[in-house]
């Protein structure tokens, strides 16, 4: 992995710490909490059937969906390669679940406005944005994907961060520590994993041994 790989996932990771940590207690938690609020309010119909609507696309699940998708269309290898990144976000969004322990506002909040069925696990961070974050960073990284895409599909899993505050099971400093925890995988499994998956992926598919290259 670069020397660059290694720092911009640090600095992510350290990001995600700091925000989880200056919003615990004191004033960033108060500030958390009326930022919540602010966005957990009810918009009218529309708007609560459409962050219905989006949220479950940071699932897991939605993740193994795109890849089925992809590997119909002759992607199998970078798809494949970006579900293994986005699962390890889930494992290490899940492990610091269990460490930290945040509750989820509505089991912290007076008058809880819930929309969807309360999720297992704690609060911080969130999993949904992080997940799908990591994975369309790696997969269109794979892909060669156009900027102007990138940044389109970056703003999707914003949206879904969003819909997770709106929908009352996590506060904003969640979903801002899972992107920056989901960014800082993204960067170390593209430098560190996705060059030797797919090399080793290809190797195989092509009829060579595994870890042999074939022109």
């Amino acid at each position: 992995m670069s020397k660059k790989g290694w720092l911009g996932a640090a600095a992510a990771a350290g990001g995600a710490a700091a925000v989880g940590a200056l919003t615990a207690k004191g004033p960033g938690r108060a500030l958390d909490r009326r930022l919540y609020h602010a966005i957990n309010r009810s918009r009218g119909p529309r708007a609560d059937a459409f962050f219905k609507g989006i949220t479950e696309l940071g699932s897991i699940w939605a993740a193994v969906g795109a890849t089925i998708a992809l590997s119909r269309m002759g992607r199998r290898r970078e798809a494949l390669d970006a579900l293994g990144a986005a699962v390890a976000m889930w494992g290490v969004g899940q492990l610091a679940k269990k460490a930290v322990m945040r509750p989820r506002p509505y089991e912290a909040e007076g008058e809880p406005r819930l929309l969807i069925k309360e999720p297992r696990g704690s609060s911080w961070p969130s999993s949904h944005p992080g997940v799908l974050l990591t994975y369309l960073l790696v997969v269109t990284r794979n892909l060669g994907t156009p900027a102007p895409i990138r940044g389109a599909l970056v703003g999707l899993a914003r949206a879904v961060g969003v819909s997770r505050i709106y929908v009352g099971v996590h506060y904003p400093a969640d979903v801002v520590s899972g992107m920056l925890v989901g960014r800082a995988v993204a960067g170390a499994w593209s430098s560190a994993v996705s060059p030797l998956f797919i090399q080793e992926m290809g190797s195989v598919s092509s009829g060579g041994a595994p870890g042999t290259v074939v022109a």
